[in-house]
């Protein structure tokens, strides 16, 4: 019965929100930073281990198609 009331105390305050003034806000803002934040984090991880990667590529012929004898599986 508490939520009901509750809703009904809300109702008016949503009329007077005039919608051509709705920002996000400091909110918005803080999300924003913390997502690019997090992002730029990300990027600079993925960078280092990409590398840490020793890639080698395979003749087109295939005679490096066999696997190395030092090579466990």
């Amino acid at each position: 019965m508490s939520a009901s009331l509750a809703l009904t105390h809300l109702v008016p305050l949503a009329k007077e929100v005039d919608e051509n003034k709705v920002t996000p806000g400091v909110l918005g803002f803080i999300v924003f930073a913390v997502m690019a934040v997090a992002v730029w984090g990300l990027m600079k991880s993925m960078n280092k281990h990409m590398q840490k990667v020793d890639f080698k590529e395979s003749a087109p012929g295939g005679a490096d198609s066999a696997a190395p004898a030092d090579r466990k599986s």
